[in-house]
């Protein structure tokens, strides 16, 4: 991790060096951010990002049970890759929006707000999608076998159908944070 720090931190300094690339990287941040923030594209009152977010969502959720009838037809390699693709998509997509979101917009208003608007289902939603995304990506990991002999468990189907029950309970509840937030604007 801290290797990979200071290669991006050279890296910046070193385009920093040429002021055209600093410009270009400073447009290309702020044409980012202007994108993510204009209107989306669903027709409710959703910024662009949010749209992005529940569409690569759902498309996690059927790469997701794609990947589970690929096992069900034992197809296991294509079960593993599939997977692993979805989880490490889904993983960015977690890390790089929910949880910003989450701590910007409902974190602050926790404990006392838990009870007005979307404060509650968000904070539901929040709290069984990181332990789907926690234990999804270390099946993932287990599957991969990029985890220690001694944290190899044994039952993988019962491991895996939790995962899998718990990410599509966190999308099913995302889905209702969506339209309790953006449709009906609670």
């Amino acid at each position: 991790m801290g290797e990979s720090r200071q290669l991006l931190s050279s890296l910046i300094k070193w385009f920093r060096l040429f002021p055209a690339c600093d410009q270009v990287i400073r447009l290309s941040v702020r044409a980012k951010i202007n994108i993510l923030n204009r209107p989306g594209f669903l027709g409710t009152r959703a910024l662009f990002i949010s749209d992005l977010t529940l569409i690569l969502i759902l498309l996690t959720a059927v790469l997701f049970t794609i990947g589970w009838q690929m096992a069900r037809r034992k197809h296991y390699k294509a079960h593993r890759w599939i997977q692993t693709v979805t989880a490490c998509l889904n993983a960015i997509v977690v890390l790089g929006v929910m949880i910003n979101s989450f701590v910007i917009h409902i974190l602050p208003g926790i404990p006392g707000k838990l009870l007005e608007g979307d404060y509650g289902v968000t904070t539901v939603h929040a709290i069984v999608g990181v332990i789907g995304l926690l234990l999804g990506v270390f099946v993932v990991l287990r599957g991969n076998k990029l985890v220690p002999k001694a944290l190899r468990f044994k039952n993988y189907k019962l491991f895996m159908r939790t995962s899998y029950a718990l990410y599509m309970l966190a999308t099913f509840i995302g889905v209702i944070v969506y339209i309790a937030a953006f449709v009906i604007g609670i």
